[in-house]
């Protein structure tokens, strides 16, 4: 069968992200998806359970034949042909194997092409007695000698001829728990013995451009744009995609394992402007803000900014502060917006007289992403409501580099003086005003009146452990930065940091140290820390997670080639805490994506963009669900302690015990001249491995799958209803352009300090980059 993908297809995939699957390369058979368990409760007719042993047992013979239930073919076995001559022969074990009871039991692998790689794992159901399979139409075998039961073989070959390969048990019982056919491709685009690619006009990958992916059987992912395309064929029959383009078509043979598209990043549009005497050159809706540019009118003192729509039913002055002049224009940004439509004006004021104006209408203002586990259970982290409007009652100060040591605020217990002064009364217990500290323009060490922690710098605390304090610190616009030391928070419950650059860190950029809740960090650029000697070149931590803070999400930040990320839980917690990371662009910084240890973390979404080190850490008894990550170019994407690829070397964790990690829909491409990471999934080695590889979401890790060192489980906190929160993931395809585009990663526009990476020398540099350093330096706020 031949399939088009046809100019106005492909706009049409983009515009849901889609995914084209090329071939069933695989099967596993540990998890029982909940579909196919549905059919077989449903058809006692064929097969008989044995709630002792978790047991599905066909109770009919098969003669070359898929495997069915309640009138469908079973998804984990679809493909699959199996003969078996009495019942009974055929069983499924819930969440460990395939098991074929007796010998001449026959598992048929159909319409492979000679030079294809066939891999089994199994092991004898007999912990005594050794067994092996017998084989068909495959040469060059290994791994196939007789073994009793207390080890899995993971037997390979050859396809010799075009046809079909079989597996027959010769001495008895045999367990079978993964399956996977691939090509014995080469690398550098061309193909190799089993695969070629005609001629090679990808492109290098953007997010500022709709693109197509052709990820290659041999691991490599090859970008396209679009309108450079006329059509992609492919030939199911000749097993070739072709991608055609004006005046080229490259044509994979046997080599495609799949295509992606992805849209082009969103760059946010203008309202409609209009001058009337006061000339606006730039005004967009955000997340729960909108912001306009305007020019300088000659004799005017000052300006009134007014906002209507949301909670405005008409024109409502903004406040003073939020109206600020750059070199050559001024400036407001408004927070505290509901999610809908806006229209703003902007008076110049002459002589205490509003005269000239300018007007702009059809802002669209979305809401901040409230999903992860700070948001479990709990309404309105920090000082707003989820529908993004101020908290009743809340306070709000403007800090910059001018007040922070004599701005006022009067709380409930009374009035304090200094931005450490404010918090620092929340330390008493007795202060029930939600705060919004809201800052403006570069605030360095040395311009504050007090730090609370001599080690990171200015401390948020509360009385005992978990007060609720209903905290936001917040930028204002584009550069709200603060430089030279860093947060502390402890105690605390319903603490909120957003829209802020960080740079030059004391120690940490943001700390959560010491029985914490409920606690929402975003939107936040992290840059290098103060530099010291050995491991800590870029500073310490840029955002790190510990001793027993809980119930934490960390989403849509911007990592600057930072060294040490994130570290997430030490040794001391008491319990799994659970920690979400969702849409983070971890560009080109180093490792700790999160370093997990104990923990239980759910990371989704999140891009990791050229990472030299590795990706995600687990250790000490973790549990970490991986899900809808897109890896370019990292080294190490996952790791568990001592085991699989971290076993290959010298160890990543310090001799810790391992973890556990469930992946599910991710996207491991460009792996990069600096990387020797393959996957090891438990399929592939059951012992040693980098991660469990599920078969769906909802797939329950089972507890026979233990780390290596340590003998540590999943705990499945992913599908416990009464853990888990609802959350709306994006295509895997889609996160590059999601995280780099106008709504995602990082401050509004992406903040007033930018850098370009140079892919082809910092996706493997682990070093300081001296021109990001002086840019870091040198910064004044503007």
């Amino acid at each position: 069968m031949k399939r088009y993908l046809h100019k106005s297809v492909l706009l049409s995939l983009l515009l849901s992200w889609t995914s084209v699957g090329i071939h069933a390369q695989s099967w596993n058979f540990t998890s029982l998806p909940a579909t196919d368990e549905a059919c077989l409760k449903a058809d006692a007719q064929n097969w008989k359970y044995d709630s002792s042993k978790k047991r599905y047992s066909y109770n009919q013979a098969i003669t070359d034949g898929e495997l069915m239930a309640n009138k469908q073919v079973l998804g984990m076995t679809q493909g699959l042909h199996f003969t078996a001559g009495a019942a009974d022969k055929i069983r499924i074990d819930t969440g460990k194997e395939l098991q074929f009871n007796g010998t001449n039991i026959v598992l048929t692998v159909p319409g492979l092409k000679a030079g294809q790689q066939v891999t089994i794992v199994f092991a004898s159901s007999s912990k005594k007695d050794a067994r092996t399979l017998a084989l068909s139409n495959l040469t060059d075998t290994k791994g196939f000698a007789k073994a009793n039961g207390t080890n899995r073989q993971t037997g390979t070959g050859t396809v010799a001829t075009d046809g079909s390969v079989t597996f027959t048990t010769a001495d008895g019982g045999i367990n079978v728990y993964s399956l996977k056919v691939t090509d014995l491709s080469g690398g550098g685009g061309t193909g190799g013995a089993g695969g070629t690619l005609s001629s090679d006009h990808s492109v290098g990958f953007s997010t500022t451009r709709n693109q197509a992916m052709v990820t290659t059987t041999n691991g490599e992912t090859k970008y396209y744009n679009t309108d450079e395309l006329s059509d992609i064929s492919i030939d199911d029959a000749k097993e070739t995609v072709a991608v055609n383009g004006l005046s080229f078509s490259d044509v994979y043979t046997r080599l495609a394992a799949g295509i992606a598209f992805s849209k082009a990043a969103e760059q946010g549009e203008n309202g409609e402007i209009t001058d009337n005497g006061v000339t606006i050159t730039e005004s967009k809706g955000w997340l729960e803000t909108a912001y306009a540019k305007w020019k300088p009118v000659d004799g005017a003192q000052t300006y009134h900014v007014y906002v209507k729509g949301g909670q405005y039913a008409g024109y409502t002055r903004v406040d003073a502060e939020l109206v600020r002049a750059y070199t050559g224009y001024l400036r407001v940004d408004i927070p505290g917006l509901k999610a809908g439509t806006y229209a703003l004006k902007v008076v110049a004021v002459k002589d205490g007289v509003e005269r000239l104006s300018g007007e702009v209408t059809g802002l669209q203002v979305k809401n901040y992403n409230r999903e992860g586990f700070a948001h479990k259970g709990f309404s309105g982290v920090g000082a707003y409501n989820n529908d993004g409007t101020l908290k009743s009652g809340a306070v709000v100060i403007y800090v910059n580099k001018d007040n922070a040591k004599t701005v006022s605020a009067r709380l409930s217990s009374g009035t304090f003086t200094g931005l450490q002064a404010i918090l620092n009364a929340y330390q008493k217990g007795n202060v029930t005003t939600p705060l919004a500290v809201r800052v403006l323009g570069l605030v360095k060490n040395g311009q504050t009146d007090a730090f609370g922690s001599s080690v990171e710098g200015i401390q948020i605390k509360g009385k005992r452990a978990d007060s609720e304090l209903n905290i936001t610190i917040e930028g204002i616009g584009e550069d709200a930065t603060i430089h030279g030391f860093g947060f502390l928070v402890r105690n605390s419950k319903s603490v909120e940091f957003r829209n802020l650059g960080i740079m030059r860190a004391m120690d940490d950029g943001i700390s959560l140290d010491t029985d914490n809740s409920n606690i929402w960090i975003h939107h936040i650029d992290v840059f290098y820390g103060k530099a010291g000697g050995g491991d800590h070149a870029k500073g310490d931590g840029a955002i790190d997670v510990k001793s027993n803070s809980k119930f934490v999400t960390i989403d849509h930040c911007h990592f600057w080639d930072t060294g040490k990320s994130s570290m997430c839980g030490m040794k001391s917690e008491s319990g799994p805490n659970y920690i979400t990371y969702h849409h983070n662009w971890f560009d080109h910084s180093d490792s700790r994506h999160a370093r997990v240890r104990t923990m239980s973390v759910h990371l989704w979404n999140n891009f990791y963009d050229g990472c030299a080190k590795y990706g995600i850490g687990a250790t000490t008894g973790s549990s970490v669900f991986s899900e809808n990550n897109y890896f370019r170019a990292t080294k190490d994407p996952i790791l568990i302690s001592l085991q699989g690829t971290d076993a290959k070397g010298s160890g990543t964790f310090s001799g810790e015990s391992g973890g556990m990690v469930k992946e599910y829909g991710s996207i491991f491409a460009e792996k990069g001249s600096g990387s020797n990471y393959s996957p090891i999934t438990y399929a592939a080695d059951n012992k040693s491995f980098d991660f469990y590889q599920a078969a769906s979401r909802d797939e329950q890790v089972p507890s026979s799958v233990v780390s290596l060192n340590g003998g540590n489980t999943y705990n499945n906190f992913d599908t416990n209803p009464s853990l888990m929160y609802s959350y709306t993931l994006d295509a895997t395809a889609a996160v590059p352009s999601r995280v780099t585009g106008y709504y995602g990663a990082g401050r509004l526009n992406h903040g007033s300090l930018q850098f370009k990476f140079d892919n082809a020398v910092e996706d493997t540099n682990d070093a300081p980059i001296p021109a990001l350093e002086t840019l870091i330096d040198s910064y004044t706020g503007e």
